[in-house]
């Protein structure tokens, strides 16, 4: 008896709480700064062209295999405007196989593929969620501007010290360390 006093105390007091639910679809929760949505190309505003430059590595070491890209030659490159000799020309990510691992994002060379904020991006039809390079680009632009996005290599650049090369001793020659080991130890 008592035992069922207590849970009726506790179901009228549970019931005038205010609700913890986000209300989803009118107000969106915000996003964590390290949330893995889908992922985007970058850009790069200095050179005005794509990172990428379809190495073909991110591909190969996709789990799902949901992507796929061409290359092709850089005409930038050619006036002398950019140091990258080839350029991506198509890029597609199946959206529905990919499995949001990040995978591609560590392995990628050129900082040229990030987790963006993107995750809204169902649609009804079965191969509806196929993303070509012109949105790919989009996000990738949306997802810097938002995140004031600066590629890690040069990150790192900006923090590594520079450091001088340690002075180096001399190495004994063959001739000297046999003479000390001939000395007697005092």
């Amino acid at each position: 008896m008592l035992a069922s006093m207590k849970g009726m105390v506790l179901t009228i007091v549970s019931a005038f709480k205010k609700p913890v639910t986000d209300q989803y679809p009118t107000k969106p929760r915000k996003l964590q700064d390290r949330y893995m949505g889908f992922p985007a190309l970058t850009w790069d505003f200095e050179v005005e062209e794509p990172y990428c430059t379809s190495c073909m590595v991110c591909i190969r070491q996709c789990p799902t295999q949901c992507m796929s890209a061409t290359m092709k030659d850089n005409p930038l490159q050619k006036e002398g405007k950019s140091k990258r000799r080839k350029i991506v020309d198509t890029f597609e990510i199946n959206l529905n196989r990919c499995i949001l691992c990040g995978i591609c994002v560590t392995v990628c060379n050129f900082d040229a593929i990030v987790m963006s904020h993107e995750h809204e991006m169902s649609v009804y039809e079965r191969n509806g969620d196929r993303v070509d390079l012109i949105e790919l680009l989009e996000m990738g632009k949306r997802y810097q501007e938002e995140q004031d996005w600066v590629p890690p290599s040069t990150l790192k650049k900006k923090a590594a010290p520079r450091r001088r090369p340690a002075a180096r001793r001399p190495r004994p020659t063959k001739k000297a360390s046999q003479e000390e080991k001939a000395q007697p130890k005092a």
